[in-house]
């Protein structure tokens, strides 16, 4: 029975090449995994998917993959989507349809909340209506679960802003809810909530 999966991390938790690899395994076995990303994350070029340790793959636009026929879509034995937050909820729900309708597992990656800790769009809906959440960790500078995407600048933590602005490592940390709250990028800085 095919299912709707929602895999969550914080920042530099290895999502994209979690789902990089779950697409490996695959084809390593003959079988046809889609491969596809939100159009929004064009930080490595629009069809290009690539991990912070470096591994990439070409894959197609998340609005691609809707704009596909049903007929098409079944050839597949999975469909994987990355950078799933940014989804819209028509989106989303159009991949609860694969599963539904097609039997086609789909696989999505993404963060949960943005740097305020509110939920995106895309993480909204697949936590409402997705068959299974599962979580991928990742630890604090203080060895901590990291839960929080702090979006940071010289001046420290950014608190105020537009929601989605894509950046990596030079922009964001992953931090525990305690360092997030107080603002504490490092552990020899001090707090500056």
């Amino acid at each position: 029975m095919a299912k709707l999966y929602f895999y969550y991390g914080a920042m530099g938790s290895s999502k994209t090449a979690n789902a990089l690899m779950v697409h490996y395994n695959y084809t390593e076995r003959g079988q046809k995994a889609l491969l596809a990303k939100t159009n929004i994350d064009t930080r490595d070029g629009n069809r290009i998917m690539r991990s912070r340790i470096g591994l990439e793959k070409e894959c197609i636009l998340l609005s691609e993959v809707c704009a596909m026929k049903d007929e098409d879509l079944k050839q597949y034995n999975a469909v994987i989507v990355d950078e799933i937050q940014f989804a819209k909820k028509a989106e989303i729900d159009f991949l609860a349809h694969i599963v539904d309708d097609l039997e086609v597992p789909v696989l999505c990656y993404g963060l949960r909340a943005d740097f305020q800790n509110n939920l995106f769009e895309g993480s909204e809906r697949l936590i409402a209506i997705c068959d299974e959440i599962h979580e991928i960790k990742t630890v604090c500078w203080c060895g901590k679960k990291a839960t929080c995407n702090a979006r940071y600048n010289a001046k420290g933590i950014v608190r105020e802003g537009a929601q989605i602005m894509l950046g990596a490592n030079d922009e964001y940390i992953a931090l525990c809810r305690k360092h997030f709250l107080e603002g504490k990028l490092r552990p020899d800085e001090p707090g500056q909530s």
